[in-house]
């Protein structure tokens, strides 16, 4: 077995036989013709299977360690296919802190009464919380935005014991920093928009299973549903993958640089970051400050999402968590003065001294 940035620079190469393409063929038929009466290619109709996207769910199987993946149009999209697998009155417990957007859903989802949610602030509040009435567990390690870890293990282990599924949002750390499939989930769910594809220009999402029953289940609603990714982002896609390790290491070893500079200004209270990956969260010496801090950047870009090539910077309040109520978000930490930081692929003193001269403002 070759090493894993190697077999994401080969991903999708080989596959046209008749011209020799190196690049992965773009496949935009809706429909295939079959050979005879009972007979199929493989490929019927691009909701159910299309080539392109075939060649991307295999890649991402095998990137995150499992068996079967589904490709989406949205990390929300896959969010809702994963909980479509369940039935109507299962118990989650969910940790407290974590995107905004999958709040609003999880909160949706309960007040139709299809769902209930129960949520943990710590590892001792999950493993009190965790008893036999618990479908499955959802885990965003790192949190976002407030960058809080859990020992995925220690879960898995908690989860098999009471009999529940354990889901992993990886998005933040990819599953080059973080394999939850090996640490006992059988989920993984990432916003594909993010580090997988790295460049904001296209919408994803990803469900990764080592689980035989729940890869074809998740196949059939996938089917059934259509949430499936299209053939161009597909491509993308695929073509993203190839420089996925080169882009992680090195938006990781800016962080580091990032979040050390940032621990020396005495204009920033304090600085989340868990030591990999490349997302820093920050707390302003107060509220005032983020305005005029946001306004005097130069590199940074103010705007939502994260993992691209460009460095943004996010605030969590009136942003991606805007949908969270402000008695909630605050009680657990998110804060009016915080700011949360995708670190892209620029230099790390250019970085480094927009955001000094930022602080000052």
């Amino acid at each position: 077995m070759v090493h894993l940035s190697s077999y994401l620079a080969q991903l999708g190469n080989r596959q046209d036989k008749q011209t020799g393409s190196i690049s992965l063929p773009i496949h935009l038929s809706t429909t295939y013709a079959h050979p005879g009466l009972g007979s199929s290619t493989g490929f019927d109709y691009t909701r159910t299977k299309n080539p392109t996207r075939a060649v991307l769910e295999e890649g991402l199987a095998t990137l995150e360690g499992g068996t079967h993946a589904v490709a989406t149009s949205s990390g929300m999209s896959a969010i809702q296919l994963v909980f479509q697998l369940f039935e109507p009155g299962s118990v989650f417990l969910v940790s407290r802190d974590l995107y905004g957007g999958t709040y609003r859903y999880f909160t949706e989802l309960e007040r139709k009464g299809y769902a209930k949610f129960w949520y943990y602030d710590a590892f001792d509040d999950l493993a009190s919380q965790l008893t036999a009435e618990v479908t499955a567990v959802f885990v965003e390690t790192p949190t976002n935005p407030l960058m809080q870890e859990v020992d995925l293990k220690a879960v898995g282990r908690l989860a098999q014991t009471a009999g529940a599924k354990l889901i992993v949002d990886n998005t933040l750390l990819t599953p080059l920093r973080q394999r939850p499939l090996e640490d006992g989930a059988q989920i993984v769910i990432h916003s594909g928009t993010k580090y997988l594809t790295g460049h904001n220009d296209i919408l994803a999402g990803v469900v990764v299973t080592n689980d035989e029953a729940l890869g074809e289940r998740l196949t059939w609603m996938a089917n059934t549903t259509g949430p499936t990714l299209s053939p161009v982002d597909s491509w993308l896609f695929v073509r993203s993958l190839k420089t996925l390790p080169l882009r992680i290491d090195r938006q990781e070893a800016t962080a580091i640089k990032v979040a050390t500079a940032l621990e020396d200004l005495p204009e920033i209270k304090d600085v989340l970051f868990v030591g990999r990956g490349s997302m820093i969260s920050i707390r302003l010496q107060s509220e005032a400050k983020v305005g005029p801090f946001l306004e005097a950047l130069t590199l940074f870009t103010y705007a939502e999402s994260l993992g691209g090539v460009e460095s943004l910077i996010t605030y969590p309040t009136t942003q991606t968590h805007a949908d969270i109520p402000k008695e909630l978000r605050e009680s657990y930490g998110l804060t009016p003065d915080l700011l949360r930081l995708s670190i892209g692929l620029e230099e790390a003193d250019d970085l480094i001294n927009d955001l000094k001269q930022a602080v000052k403002a």
